[in-house]
């Protein structure tokens, strides 16, 4: 068996030579992770401490205000605390190295957590929006201006922890959770200056409900796409930006392959992907160069850093040959 670990190493150079008794000729590409997914060790830690103050000053003064939207925020707001918690947790455990029962290491917990976050953004929605549809029918006084200042501290805060996560929010499934949190938060304050600004000069305290119930349809909006994505990566789905039919012809392409079968793309984590397939090749496994060209195709092309590639002479020895066979 032919084994190469291309880890920033150029295609061509020589790797190891190992025997294996099995009728196939294996070649391990490996790629190199060379975008590693940075560090948001900080950014979790800050967001967490802030929005932590923020909920207990909430929750005080939304109970001395007589607001129950400023309440609500405030278990909102808590809930994001939780999220965040999951989130930072899951980017450590992600950097924990591989054991004998876990091969990739921890990596898939930052899938897990993303999931997490878009099942639970949507369940505090939902519970917002119920307390809404409570306080239409029965409306209540409430301290306007205790309201529009509270809640504006609450922007400031949701905003910058946003902008603390804001350079990873298209890079990692996970920070993008985190981001998306910090921007609804940071909507729902502004909803509840607006609404105690209305109701500061009209007194029409459904405004409050109202607001709420539209903010809440935004954030569904936006966490579609999350939960949509958070659960596709969790049952191995091809990530998106990915396109297996490209992927597939650049393989079936190559110098001497005839047949290419077993080809499989997954997320090993948010921020990483992997691949194996066979390719038959009926001259033989052509050597460490070939293999580390492939590597550095799929990285450089694709963001597949995590290649797997054995090669066949013979497809119909391999019990896999058929597409529909896994």
């Amino acid at each position: 068996m032919t084994q190469v670990h291309a880890h920033d190493h150029p295609p061509g150079r020589e790797g190891h030579d190992h025997p294996h008794d099995h009728g196939h000729a294996h070649g391990h590409a490996h790629g190199a992770h060379t975008h590693a997914p940075t560090d948001f060790g900080r950014a979790f830690a800050i967001g967490i401490g802030l929005n932590i103050v923020f909920v207990i000053a909430e929750a005080v003064f939304g109970w001395l205000g007589n607001s129950m939207a400023l309440i609500a925020d405030a278990g909102h707001n808590l809930s994001d605390v939780l999220g965040l918690a999951v989130a930072w947790i899951a980017a450590e455990l992600s950097k924990r190295p591989p054991s004998a029962r876990f091969t990739y290491g921890l990596r898939g917990s930052s899938i897990l957590a993303a999931l997490f976050n878009a099942v639970f953004l949507l369940l505090a929605v939902g519970a917002i929006g119920w307390e809404a549809i409570v306080r239409l029918f029965n409306p209540e006084p409430v301290a306007s201006v205790t309201m529009m200042v509270v809640a504006g501290l609450g922007i400031a805060i949701n905003a910058a922890t946003a902008w603390l996560f804001f350079s990873g929010r298209h890079s990692d499934l996970n920070i993008r959770g985190a981001y998306l949190h910090m921007v609804a938060d940071a909507a729902v304050s502004a909803a509840v200056v607006a609404a105690g600004l209305v109701i500061l000069f009209t007194g029409w305290t459904w405004i409050d409900p109202a607001v709420s119930l539209v903010v809440g349809l935004v954030i569904v909006w936006g966490t579609w796409g999350l939960l949509r994505d958070s659960t596709a990566m969790s049952l191995d789905a091809v990530p998106r930006g990915i396109d297996p039919t490209a992927v597939r012809a650049f393989l079936a392409g190559r110098p001497g392959v005839t047949q290419l079968h077993d080809l499989h793309i997954w997320p090993m984590s948010t921020t990483e992907v992997a691949l194996t397939c066979h390719l038959v090749m009926p001259s033989g496994s052509p050597g460490d160069a070939f293999l580390l060209e492939i590597a550095h195709e799929l990285q450089h092309d694709f963001g597949i850093a995590h290649a797997t590639v054995q090669i066949e002479t013979d497809p119909a020895s391999c019990a896999l040959a058929p597409d529909h066979v896994v």
